[in-house]
């Protein structure tokens, strides 16, 4: 596999706290499956900040930003069993995706991290 791009993106914490006091918001940045995941745990701000910074990652590996198509709740940021990150694409975005990278076999690798009052994420898209 190549690599097709790579995106990174830091964001402040208490922007997206800001952020999220706003009426509709959280349904139009995160998934149902983020929120819940999110609202278990004690640093709630911090782990919406995370995903978040990996969507804009993502936007920018991918070369599109968030436009044409691509919707931040469908670019869903969960973990596996053991704690690491991935990304998972529905409806139209995935659909945008496969065709814009020409393959519906590829690979999204995503490293996410927070300190003090940044929230930090790094992608990397291979076909």
């Amino acid at each position: 596999m190549k690599i097709f791009g790579v995106g990174t993106d830091i964001v402040k914490i208490n922007r997206i706290q800001k952020l999220l006091k706003k009426k509709n918001v959280l349904e139009k940045l995160f998934n149902k499956e983020e929120i819940l995941k999110c609202k278990k745990i004690k640093k709630k701000t911090n782990c919406f900040a995370k995903r978040f910074a990996a969507k804009e990652a993502f936007s920018k590996a991918l070369g599109t930003g968030i436009s044409k198509g691509i919707y931040f709740n469908q670019i869903i940021i969960l973990n596996e069993k053991n704690g690491k990150p991935f990304i998972k694409l529905i409806e139209n975005t995935k659909k945008i995706v496969e065709k814009k990278l020409k393959k519906k076999n590829y690979k999204i690798s995503l490293s996410l991290t927070d300190e003090d009052e940044y929230a930090v994420a790094f992608v990397t898209i291979s076909i």
